[in-house]
């Protein structure tokens, strides 16, 4: 049976506004979304990993809040000289980044 043009377009238009308004309820950026998974691959005993552009979503600032059994035993200095290297190739590209670093209490 064939779909009338009518019925067809309003279809499609359902599907496009369906893609533009779950793009813009997301509340997460592609960066966000890429770092979290870098932080998470790096630190598998992390808890919690969160990740917010700060800059407004242009991806030149971020702040990352990471809970890890690995953190345990390290300064904190060295804490974040591990989350530093874990996104080296991440940083070229920002102009900041704001690192929060805690062991999870047992």
């Amino acid at each position: 049976m064939m779909m009338s043009l009518s019925r067809f377009l309003l279809r499609n238009e359902s599907i496009l506004v369906s893609n533009y308004v779950q793009r813009f309820l997301s509340s997460r950026t592609a960066g966000e979304v890429r770092i979290t998974e870098i932080l998470k691959d790096r630190f598998p005993q992390a808890t919690s990993v969160e990740v917010v552009d700060i800059s407004g979503g242009c991806g030149a600032m971020y702040e990352v809040h990471i809970e890890s059994d690995e953190f345990k035993g390290k300064r904190t200095v060295q804490q974040h000289q591990l989350v530093n290297q874990a996104l080296k190739d991440e940083i070229k590209g920002m102009h900041g980044l704001r690192i929060f670093t805690k062991v999870p209490r047992k």
